[in-house]
């Protein structure tokens, strides 16, 4: 049986680009490109020329791909003017890409109060608009926004903006969820009468995700005729986003059912790269990924009830849906006060240990987590915390930096600046070293006492520069007199590694140290440097 053609259309740089405290530099934008190019998407949209300088620099730019075809977005004409002498069409046209995405209205309740105008007057620029852009020999998309409620409330009307459009050579007819509020049943049924009028080949779907149902309807448009998906890394975009392609591309190619009927360009060699290309954008717009996001995320594929964990050694498949390593992705064994010896074994395998089922310090490492679980630690994300409490348990961990005493203050000044300072007696190879340093709080003074000095700490200073603090989190854990402060520290390095630690105390300043020293000893022991003496 032959396959059908799926098309993936990207539009993180343009749709994603409307997320809320997101923006992207021309330099971003060409890395996300590449990024989108390698995976081998159908299609880029890499914003709107004319409508904004850094869009229209980004054009003017170029971009080499080899293989996705880069494409713009615009709108159509305005009303009484030709399609020669707009302005926006024209910058579009300027931009050089071989295809165009032009939105235009298809609800005529957004031509009666968004555009002021009359719904001929709509028609004839959706029809003039296209036959422009046709002339012109590029690759006409038309992105009929908001057609769904558009077509719930005048069916009539909507089919007659996206004709105007079909009838005038438009290649592809994208049906718009703008709102994000139509539902999966109404998808299927809208699509496939839409289907009579339009052949499915010419079809696609733009789904938004305010009911969290973005995916869903992007698969229940294609099983009823559409057959170009678009969508953002990560589902990026305004409100609550838009279609996650790193869910949906994977889907279409690992779902037997799926990928039995569809086929899309995305190579299997490059589905692996998925997750990579996930966290790139994360790492670009400086925020923390998802872990719970499918396939990709960091907890996909993670696993703690003891039963589970048990099951999962036996077989994978009692509790995944696919391979992690499929989409680029690791298996995760959480240890924490629910482990089993289960938990304990298969962590314990994923760093490199290798130790006998009934060798007596299993026993050991599971009543120490339990026992620190039961006064404030948390395991679950804090891999670099566990890998030391075990090696340590184990012997492994030799003795590298010995914190003799510290001291924290906290002051302000006449100008009301709050100052906090820290002074840390460390000792190396016998050697006692004061390190001192000022922060806009104590956690952050006692950092930089620590890395501000860090040539003073000689034959670990080489593995510590590179050393930064991305993340830290407080959480109380309970109230009163005798509360118990929870410290998480995120740390990475210039290798593109990050690890989380972990410190429990009823003084916050001490909790901070302890998750501060573990990102230290685990930065040493992964590097190889030499034990102090």
């Amino acid at each position: 049986m032959s396959k059908e053609r799926l098309y993936i259309f990207d539009t993180t740089l343009r749709d994603g680009a409307q997320t809320q405290g997101v923006h992207f530099s021309i330099d971003e934008k060409a890395k996300i490109a590449h990024a989108l190019d390698d995976l081998g998407v159908d299609y880029i949209e890499g914003g709107w020329p004319g409508a904004n300088p850094s869009d229209t620099e980004f054009f003017q730019k170029g971009l080499e791909l080899k293989n996705s075809t880069f494409t713009a977005f615009g709108m159509t004409k305005k009303a009484g003017r030709s399609a020669e002498n707009d302005p926006g069409l024209s910058a579009i046209l300027n931009s050089n890409t071989k295809s165009v995405c032009i939105v235009g209205k298809s609800w005529d309740f957004h031509v009666d109060v968004a555009l002021g105008i009359s719904k001929e007057e709509n028609l004839d620029n959706i029809k003039e608009t296209t036959k422009h852009f046709v002339k012109n020999n590029k690759e006409f998309m038309f992105d009929a926004e908001h057609f769904f409620d558009g077509y719930k409330a005048n069916p009539e009307y909507a089919l007659a903006c996206i004709k105007a459009a079909y009838d005038n050579g438009a290649k592809w007819i994208v049906l718009c969820d703008t709102n994000g509020g139509t539902l999966p049943h109404e998808i299927t049924e809208i699509v496939k009468e839409v289907s009579e009028h339009i052949p499915g080949e010419s079809l696609g779907i733009h789904a938004h995700n305010d009911t969290g149902n973005a995916v869903a309807n992007s698969i229940a448009a294609v099983l009823s005729g559409a057959r170009q998906i678009q969508g953002t890394i990560n589902g990026l975009g305004e409100r609550c986003g838009n279609a996650n392609l790193m869910s949906i591309i994977p889907t279409f190619h690992l779902k037997k059912e799926l990928s039995d009927k569809f086929e899309i360009s995305i190579k299997e060699k490059n589905i692996k790269h998925i997750t990579q290309c996930s966290r790139l954008l994360d790492e670009i717009l400086n925020r923390k990924p998802n872990k719970h996001l499918p396939y990709v995320g960091a907890a996909a594929f993670s696993h703690k009830g003891g039963l589970h964990v048990s099951a999962v050694q036996k077989d994978p498949k009692t509790y995944e849906h696919i391979n992690p390593e499929d989409v680029g992705n690791n298996r995760n064994i959480v240890v924490s006060d629910q482990s089993g010896k289960s938990n304990i074994l298969s962590r314990l395998k994923t760093i490199g240990i290798e130790i006998e089922e009934n060798d007596p310090k299993v026993k050991k490492l599971l009543e120490e987590v339990k026992d620190r679980e039961f006064i404030g630690y948390s395991y679950d994300g804090a891999d670099a915390s566990f890998e030391l409490l075990a090696r340590r348990v184990m012997g492994e961990i030799p003795r590298y930096i010995s914190i003799k005493e510290y001291d924290v203050s906290v002051s302000k000044n006449s100008q009301d600046k709050i100052i906090s300072r820290a002074k840390a007696k460390l000792e190396v190879d016998g050697e006692q070293i004061v390190c001192e340093g000022e922060g806009n709080g104590p956690v952050h003074a006692l950092d930089n006492a620590i890395r501000k000095n860090v040539t003073k700490l000689e034959k670990y200073s080489e593995y510590l520069k590179d050393l930064k603090l991305v993340d830290y989190k407080v959480r109380i854990l309970n109230t009163g007199t005798e509360a118990t402060t929870r410290v998480s520290i995120e740390s990475t390095d210039s290798q593109g590694k990050n690890w989380f630690t972990i410190g429990v105390s009823p003084n916050i300043i001490d909790a901070s140290f302890k998750a501060l020293i573990d990102s230290l000893d685990f930065k040493l022991f992964k590097d190889k440097a030499p034990a102090s003496k």
